[in-house]
């Protein structure tokens, strides 16, 4: 085997089903593809991005810095609170007191199993379903299933081209677990990391300055909220817009960065550097060239409609093959690969199941919130689609009045028969509001229906929804 001696090949492991990475990967075992010899490959933490250094524990520090933006709004109700008190160390501790023994028992848990072999090892591949793992152990497999997620990257600037915990350089993998809050943080980028974290630690006491290279914040949302968020932010904390990092040094534990903007070269100082701009598949990890299997020029895994690379008996998931980087797509496309594996091992009847083109949700937990499904009015106009939009003030329906919003708003666009083709959100509970047009589009409801068709809870938040579909000009 490749001029091994045969006494070698005998020793070295095989498995029925191979699984690289322990987020969305992990939930792949289901009932159906119970007695096969499987094994799970894990480098880092147990569970994922998601668990880890992601979704979860974004949200939980979202939390404490809503309630102190919602208590400094509150003199506009009439109440009047003292400034807050942070600390730190208790709400960091409490959320990953929280999700470190989730992933200690995720792990404990599979480890555990009879059926199931578990690498704490990084993998790459050097053949067809055959890969090496950082031990120098060969392992081999009849199917293999990437689901190893993705990384942030860093600047193409000496000092911020990787993370530098020790000297503050940090990305979201570890920017929540500082040992202490500095007293100035320079964020770069103008996506939903960078726009989250800028709400959190501004939220939490820390001078926070932005960086966005381009002209607003979340630039790939509708014009309109992109924005109206743009406006928030820079109400409450600096924003350099049209600007770049050209430099950075690190002198006495403060980093000096030279930024280019509209108005020449300026210098921003922070203890602290975020760098949230962007992230990249970590298919260059695994060396998936080597495996044979085929990558887009972004690094993504190729993968055709039932989630299978472009090697037989290799399939992919998640932020190493799809251009949605979102926890509810990874899941979607682990249940469809679980059934299709189990279809392949002859564990379950029926063809294999495809991917759809149900609409794709995703929310920005900044302050307010975004959410989002379909393309924008620009995206329809240069497709050519036909389109007509309705605009709902949050702050014009009766709980907007209670709230005394001034800045939300929902926008919908559908086709001229009433078909909901996106939604675009900005306001309190976007993430929640935003729900039932996702329904509407995903079941091809007619907007008039969805409306008319059921009782609206007055005078609840959900009116936007009501009152944006019956304002559509159909």
């Amino acid at each position: 085997m490749d001029g091994r001696d045969d006494t070698y090949a005998d020793r070295m492991p095989h498995h029925d089903l191979v699984i690289i990475g322990s987020g969305s990967g992990n939930s792949l075992l289901t009932r159906e593809l119970h007695g096969l010899d499987i094994a799970i490959v894990e480098k880092g933490v147990f569970g994922g991005t998601c668990l880890n250094v992601g979704c979860i524990p974004t949200k939980m520090f979202v939390l404490p810095a809503d309630r102190v933006v919602e208590a400094e709004d509150a003199h506009r109700l009439g109440v009047r609170f003292a400034a807050p008190s942070v600390d730190w160390p208790a709400i960091r501790d409490r959320i990953f007191g929280r999700i470190d023994p989730i992933s200690r028992s995720g792990e404990e848990y599979r480890a555990g199993q009879d059926d199931v072999t578990l690498y704490r090892s990084r993998a790459r591949f050097t053949g067809e379903r055959r890969l090496v793992l950082d031990t120098g152990e060969e392992v081999t497999a009849d199917r293999i299933v990437v689901a190893a997620g993705s990384r942030a990257v860093g600047l193409p600037v000496d000092g911020l081209t990787e993370p530098d915990p020790d000297r503050g350089v940090h990305t979201s993998d570890t920017v929540m677990r500082m040992d202490a809050l500095p007293a100035r943080m320079a964020i770069i980028g103008g996506g939903f990391v960078a726009c989250e974290m800028a709400h959190v630690f501004s939220a939490l006491g820390v001078h926070v300055t932005q960086v966005q290279r381009s002209g607003r914040l979340l630039m790939a949302e509708e014009f309109e909220v992109s924005e109206r968020y743009t406006e928030v932010a820079r109400r409450r904390y600096d924003v350099r817009l049209s600007t770049t990092v050209g430099s950075a040094e690190h002198v006495g534990g403060v980093w000096r960065l030279r930024t280019d903007g509209p108005e020449g070269h300026a210098h921003v100082e922070a203890e602290t550097v975020l760098l949230a701009v962007g992230r990249r598949p970590n298919t260059d990890l695994l060396e998936a060239v080597a495996g044979g299997l085929e990558t887009h020029p972004d690094g993504r895994l190729v993968v055709d409609a039932q989630q299978r690379t472009t090697v037989p008996g290799v399939w992919a998931l998640g932020d190493i093959s799809s251009v949605h980087q979102l926890k509810h797509v990874a899941n979607g496309e682990a249940r469809l690969v679980a059934h299709n594996v189990a279809v392949d091992a002859g564990r379950a009847a029926g063809p294999p199941l495809d991917t759809d083109d149900r609409p794709v949700p995703h929310a920005v937990f900044g302050h307010p919130q975004v959410a989002a499904f379909g393309p924008t009015a620009a995206q329809l106009t240069a497709s050519g689609t036909d389109f007509v939009t309705a605009t709902q003030s949050v702050g014009d329906v009766a709980y907007g009045w209670a709230l005394e919003d001034t800045t939300g708003v929902l926008t919908v666009h559908a086709s001229p028969d009433g078909r909901v083709l996106a939604a675009h959100a900005l306001g309190p509970h976007a993430s929640t509001v935003i729900q039932p047009l996702i329904q509407a589009a995903t079941f091809g409801q007619h907007a008039h229906d969805v409306a008319r068709g059921q009782y609206w809870i007055h005078p609840a938040l959900s009116e936007v929804v009501e009152n944006a579909l019956l304002g559509l000009p159909l």
